[in-house]
């Protein structure tokens, strides 16, 4: 088994060392839920003081003009746009994921009329499907097959994420894509999962969508971004025809004129209060190199399975690249484990039926980190420490 004392010695070469720095965490605390909600950026605070007090306070209503606000969705989505290998006016943020697969999924169907069929991932998180499930039953006449059937010739759009959020693992994004688009038909990624944690490259792609809260740390409830590749920004429609879309907003046409460009995508206000945060947490990524990331992430990931392995069934593909930058592990009594855990510092999270899931961020989590989550997961298991009655009760979020 690795010593303690060769992760100290990782930590002390690791290029990406100094930036954990930039994050608040607690102490005593080894945090492997960057998967779910990601740490918060030092700065974040002050921006959104900033925001509350210096422009609200101070500017009012003309916030909206001297503070950048109007523009949000669109300078925040070029800020972001480098880390999912987009460029500039081809991405807007604002909303939700959920309404981002919404809007994505009815252009895709709209670009493609002739086409009734629509490609799910049933493994992927439920959010996506059930917003196909409502749209295909609003829509009537629209088949859902699961991706896994590997069908896409009939197919007028496939939606997927690259990867899984249960078992981190992940697929070949320009593969998968380039088998699509030979069949005839469009393709969505859910990049929710690994924005921030590795290397990420949409711009195959028709559409993707993600969130801002997990591995790029912009707060709980932070905005989401759709990503549309610039040969469809012409014929592309936003089913969600806001006003924040249309050519003119304060033109207060009655009807739906849509913008040039991405603009045409935006639904409605911004959250500004939510945009401070995300901006600080930018201002972290924006100095980020991106290839450091991954190589830290792989690491990590293979150093934890290494240590717990043999305690556990992997659920993650053993092989780190072919998984995100988390791991999981089965055990029938999954949620216990997890909680007991908890208590001893370690944060990992649930999901049902069986996975215990560990979420690695690479630019705050420690070589260090990793092994004293190991030594006390290790502990919990042989101890059986699990088994207090306490623990077998659910708490509203797993």
């Amino acid at each position: 088994m690795l010593d303690r004392d060769h992760c100290l010695a990782l930590d002390a070469g690791d290029p990406l060392r100094a930036f954990r720095d930039e994050f608040v965490l607690p102490e005593d605390v080894v945090y492997l839920v960057g998967n779910s909600l990601g740490a918060l950026p030092r700065r974040a605070a002050e921006r959104v003081r900033r925001t509350v007090e210096d422009e609200w306070g101070a500017q009012l209503v003309g916030g909206w003009n001297h503070a950048g606000w109007f523009d949000q969705p669109l300078t925040a989505g070029d800020r972001l746009a480098p880390l999912i290998g987009a460029g500039p006016g081809q991405v807007v943020v604002g909303n939700t994921t959920s309404i981002a697969v919404y809007q994505a999924v009815a252009a895709a169907l709209r670009l493609r009329p002739e086409r009734r069929v629509i490609v799910s991932d049933m493994r992927n998180f439920p959010t996506d499907h059930y917003m196909v499930q409502g749209l295909a039953g609003l829509l009537g006449g629209y088949e859902i097959r699961d991706f896994a059937e590997g069908r896409f010739d009939d197919a007028a759009v496939v939606l997927v994420a690259e990867v899984d959020y249960r078992t981190g693992a992940r697929h070949d994004v320009p593969a998968v894509t380039a088998r699509v688009h030979e069949a005839g038909a469009l393709m969505v990624w859910d990049v929710c999962h690994s924005v921030g944690a590795m290397e990420v490259d949409v711009s195959m792609a028709d559409f993707a969508v993600g969130c801002t809260y997990k591995y790029l740390n912009a707060g709980p409830g932070a905005p989401a971004f759709l990503y549309v590749n610039p040969r469809h920004h012409a014929t592309a429609e936003n089913p969600l025809s806001g006003w924040y879309g249309h050519a003119e907003p304060f033109a207060f046409e009655t009807g739906f004129r849509p913008a040039d460009g991405i603009r045409r995508f935006a639904v409605s206000t911004p959250h500004v209060l939510s945009f401070a945060a995300l901006e600080a947490a930018l201002d972290v990524w924006e100095r980020v190199p991106m290839d450091q990331v991954r190589v830290k992430s792989m690491a990590l990931t293979s150093l934890f399975v290494d240590l717990v392995a043999n305690a556990l069934e992997l659920a993650s593909p053993a092989d780190a690249a072919a998984r995100g930058s988390q791991v999981s592990f089965r055990h029938p009594d999954g949620y216990p484990v997890m909680r007991a855990l908890i208590d001893r510092g370690v944060h990992g999270d649930f999901r049902a039926p069986d996975i215990l899931r560990f979420g690695f961020a690479p630019l705050y989590i420690r070589y260090t980190d990793v092994y004293d989550a190991a030594v006390t997961l290790l502990k919990v298991l042989d101890d059986e420490l699990w088994r207090d009655e306490r623990y077998a009760r659910r708490l509203a979020v797993t």
